[in-house]
C-alpha cells in the first residue's frame, strides 16, 4: 500500500523549500517528480537524483499515478496541475506538512524569525555535520553548490527552517525552537504586531513538552515574545544576546576582517570562538546556534569549535569575484532590518572603501508598508542604484513603485539612481565604481544573476 510521499509530484519543483523536501525524499527512496517555470541548477540536481523535472506547468506533467502534489503557498489555485489533480482525486499537500513527516522520529531543530533563519539554520547544519552527527536539514538556501540546501543524514537530529510568513510553521513540533526576532512582514498574510505575536505564540505553543525555546534578548520583538511566553508551562526559554539579562551573554564581538571573533559568558566562565562571516548580525546568529546545540546536550567547546566551518551561504554577503579592483558580492537582504545589518556588516569590513549598491525591492505589499524604511537603509551605502519592484507571487498595486524607496533615500542625504531596465543598471553601477570599491547586488529576486554581469562589465 503506497504512503502519500512514495510518489509525491511538487509544483513549483525547483524553490528553495521545495527542493529541499524534494531531495529528501528522493534520498529515502521515494519516487519524486515535478515541475518548475525555469530550468535550473537545482533542478538538474535533482534530476541527479533520479527526480523527474519538466519545465512549465501543464496538466500533463502530473502523472496518474502520484500518490500527492505538494505545493507552497505561492501556488495560484488555477494552476493546471492542481486542477488535474482535483480531477484525478489525488491529495495535495503544503509544502509545511510534507516538511513536519520529514521530521517525524527524528530530534527537531526549528529556527524562525523575521530575517536570518536561512543563516542560523546553516550554521546549526554545517557544524552539526563536522561534530559528525550527521544530521538532516532543509535550509532556504545553498551551502555552496546546488542541491546542497538539504540533506538525508543517518543521525537522529533534523534542523530546518521555520516560515513565518504563511504561518506554515504551526505544523512543526521542535524539541528545540530558535526564534531569532519578531518584526512586522509579510503584509499580505499579517494586518498588525499582534497578528504576528499570536502566530509566534502558536509556533512556541508546538515546542514538545520539556523542548527549549532559544530566543533573542536584545531585538525588541523577541524580548516581547518572551514576555508573553513565561507561563507556558515546561518550556524552557534561554535568552542570548548582548543584553545584560541574557542567559547566554555576549561579552564581547571583534571584527576581524571578514570574520568575527566572539566572546560569551557562559555558565560563569568565558567562551571564546571564530565566525568567519563578518558582522554584528551573523555573530548574533551563531550564537543563537550555540545555544540551541547546548539545549540537544551537545558540549559547548565542541560546538564553538565547530562554527568555525561555517564559512556562508549563497547570497548570504557571498563574494562573487572580482575585476578591475572592485569586489562584487550578493546580499540577499529584503526587509530594512536585513538591509541596514548588511551594509553596516560591510562598512565594518571595508574600512575606508566605497560601497555601491544596486538594490531590487521584493513585492509590493512589502514595499507599501517598508518602502521609506528601505530608503533609509540605503542611506548607508555611498552611491546606490534601485531597479524596479520583483512582483514574485503578487500582482501590482496601483501608485507602488520603486520611486518611494529613492524618493525616501534622497530625503535621508543618500545619492540614488532609479535604473532604466536591468542592462542599464548593470552599466550604471559598473561605471560608478572605481578600484577599491565594493558593490553589493541586494534583493531576494534575481537582481543575484547581475552580479555576474557587473563583473564582465567591469572587465572591458
Amino acid at each position: 500500500m503506497p504512503t502519500a510521499m512514495d510518489r509525491p509530484h511538487f509544483i513549483g519543483i525547483g524553490g528553495a523549500g521545495m527542493s529541499g523536501i524534494a531531495k529528501i525524499l528522493a534520498q529515502r527512496g521515494a519516487k519524486v517528480a515535478g515541475s518548475d517555470a525555469k530550468d535550473s541548477a537545482t533542478a538538474d540536481a535533482l534530476r541527479a537524483l533520479g527526480a523527474r523535472v519538466d519545465i512549465g506547468h501543464a496538466a500533463e506533467h502530473l502523472a496518474s499515478d502520484a500518490t500527492c502534489v505538494v505545493v507552497s503557498s505561492a501556488i495560484r489555485a488555477d494552476n493546471p496541475e492542481l486542477a488535474r489533480a482535483a480531477e484525478l482525486g489525488i491529495p495535495v499537500v503544503h509544502r509545511s506538512d510534507a516538511l513536519a513527516s520529514l521530521m517525524d522520529g527524528r530530534r527537531p531543530i526549528a529556527v524562525a524569525g523575521t530575517h536570518g533563519k536561512t543563516t542560523t539554520t546553516s550554521m546549526l547544519a554545517v557544524t552539526l555535520s563536522t561534530l559528525g552527527l550527521d544530521p538532516s536539514y532543509a535550509i532556504g538556501g545553498d551551502l555552496d553548490v546546488p542541491g546542497s540546501n538539504a540533506l538525508h543524514g543517518a543521525g537522529d537530529i533534523f534542523v530546518a527552517e521555520a516560515d513565518e510568513s504563511d504561518r506554515s510553521f504551526h505544523k512543526y513540533t521542535p524539541e528545540v525552537a530558535i526564534v531569532l526576532n519578531v518584526e512586522l512582514d509579510h503584509h499580505a498574510n499579517y494586518a498588525s504586531m499582534d497578528e504576528i505575536y499570536e502566530s509566534f505564540e502558536t509556533f512556541a505553543g508546538k515546542i514538545v513538552p520539556g523542548g527549549t525555546l532559544v530566543v533573542s534578548a536584545d531585538q525588541a520583538g523577541a524580548v516581547e515574545l518572551t514576555r508573553r511566553l513565561r507561563d507556558l508551562g515546561q518550556l524552557k526559554v534561554v535568552t542570548y544576546g548582548e543584553s545584560e539579562t541574557a542567559d547566554l551573554r555576549i561579552h564581547k564581538i571583534t571584527a576581524r576582517g571578514l570574520t568575527s571573533e566572539v566572546t560569551v559568558f557562559l555558565d560563569g566562565k568565558l567562551l571564546t570562538f571564530t565566525v568567519s562571516v563578518p558582522g554584528r548580525h551573523y555573530a548574533n546568529n551563531a550564537v543563537a546556534a550555540l545555544a540551541a546545540g547546548i539545549a540537544l546536550g551537545i558540549p559547548s567547546r565542541n560546538l564553538a569549535a565547530a562554527l568555525k566551518s561555517y564559512t556562508g551561504v549563497k547570497r548570504r554577503l557571498q563574494l562573487k569575484g572580482e575585476a578591475a579592483g572592485v569586489q562584487v558580492v550578493d546580499s540577499y537582504a529584503h526587509h530594512p532590518t536585513e538591509m541596514t545589518a548588511d551594509l553596516e556588516a560591510m562598512r565594518s569590513a571595508a574600512g575606508d572603501s566605497r560601497i555601491l549598491v544596486l538594490f531590487q525591492p521584493h513585492l509590493f505589499s512589502r514595499t507599501q508598508e517598508l518602502g521609506t524604511e528601505m530608503g533609509q537603509a540605503l542611506a548607508l551605502a555611498d552611491s546606490s542604484v534601485v531597479l524596479d519592484i520583483y512582483p514574485a507571487r503578487e500582482d501590482p498595486i496601483p501608485g507602488i513603485t520603486s520611486a518611494l524607496i529613492i524618493d525616501a533615500a534622497r530625503a535621508a542625504g543618500a545619492e540614488v539612481l532609479a535604473a532604466g531596465d536591468r542592462a542599464d543598471a548593470v552599466r550604471e553601477i559598473a561605471g560608478m565604481a572605481k578600484p577599491g570599491d565594493l558593490v553589493l547586488t541586494m534583493g531576494a529576486g534575481d537582481v543575484t544573476d547581475l552580479g555576474p554581469r557587473i563583473l564582465a562589465e567591469l572587465s572591458k
